[in-house]
């Protein structure tokens, strides 16, 4: 047999079957005879080569987009530095404010921030990932549930001065909280929900379906699936979401000036109806509303420089408290 035939079968009787060899060239033929319906237009296949030319492009195009990003945040983090770590020192961090703000340090504020934020935090994060476990596990498919995350999303773009407007008409006002921590804690909790909700339904998306599968083979109740199998595989994915709410609320100033902060207070608050001072509050007001505005620059500088460093320390305990969590699993 050539090598340019094949067997193909052909009956000689009730049951036996004797293979006889074609010609391969046959098929040949027939699949060249045999052209795909192009609609009138000619069919264009791209290259290999051009493909792979395309694709390194799209790589390095992105490449500069996250170099570029990471400029601009070193750069930034560059300007802080050499500007503000000259005011930095031990009387800067562990004094209050005194001289019409031109001398003394910044503790009150930086204990008014830490009280604002770790406290929207205990708020929104259990509401938040209460309302993430209903949209996921419990809420139907339905309009409300559709009307509902598209409310969550359209509140994580809300801008902050709103927030901070409704803070001041509803905790402030209406609730008689008036300018205080409760008031301050509670805008900030509102607006930090969207992105830990979203955050937060996002990681109980990902947890696999076989998990739950399998809770549920064993004899386990969805409620205990939920609190003893999700919740604990989610939890990691669901600290992003912490991380990001309080890089927010510890950065916010619109929310705050009309609500908790105040320009000056001597000393630490008494209770969560005490007005506080807050880090960036504190640099508004030096750089807007100062009677000597050169004297104070360093000072906000200063000011900038520790409320990055604040903000990168809680991201980072985060980080690791979430990659311990992961390796548990």
């Amino acid at each position: 047999m050539s090598a340019t035939s094949r067997l193909t079968p052909v009956s000689s009787g009730a049951t036996d079957i004797k293979l006889t060899p074609r010609p391969l060239q046959e098929d040949l033929d027939h699949h060249e005879a045999e052209t795909p319906p192009t609609n009138g237009a000619p069919l264009k296949f791209v290259s290999g080569r051009k493909r792979g030319r395309r694709q390194t492009l799209m790589f390095w195009v992105l490449r500069g987009v996250a170099a570029c990003n990471v400029l601009a945040l070193l750069a930034v983090c560059a300007f802080l530095l050499q500007n503000g770590l000259p005011a930095i020192s031990w009387s800067f961090l562990t004094e209050a404010p005194r001289q019409m703000m031109t001398k003394g340090g910044i503790l009150p504020c930086i204990i008014g921030t830490a009280i604002l934020s770790l406290g929207s935090l205990l708020l929104a994060f259990p509401l938040g990932v209460a309302s993430a476990v209903y949209l996921n596990e419990y809420a139907k498919r339905n309009a409300f549930a559709r009307f509902v995350r598209l409310g969550v999303n359209n509140l994580a773009g809300v801008p902050s001065v709103v927030f901070g407007l409704f803070g001041l008409s509803f905790f402030v006002t209406f609730c008689g909280f008036g300018v205080s921590i409760l008031s301050g804690v509670l805008t900030l909790a509102v607006l930090t929900l969207p992105v830990i909700i979203g955050t937060a339904e996002e990681a109980l998306r990902n947890v696999p379906d076989t998990y739950r599968e399998a809770s549920l083979a064993l004899g386990a109740t969805k409620s205990q699936t939920i609190a003893r199998v999700v919740l604990p595989s989610a939890l990691p994915g669901m600290l992003t979401g912490a991380i990001l709410g309080v890089a927010r609320a510890a950065g916010e100033t619109a929310a705050i000036m009309f609500t908790a902060a105040v320009f000056y207070t001597p000393k630490g608050p008494d209770s969560i109806f005490s007005p506080v001072m807050a880090l960036p509050y504190h640099m508004y007001v030096l750089a807007t509303a100062g009677t000597e505005i050169d004297k104070t620059r360093p000072l906000q500088y200063g000011t900038g420089l520790v409320l990055l460093m604040l903000v990168l320390g809680m991201n980072l305990i985060a980080v690791i408290l979430r990659d311990r969590l992961q390796k548990r699993r």
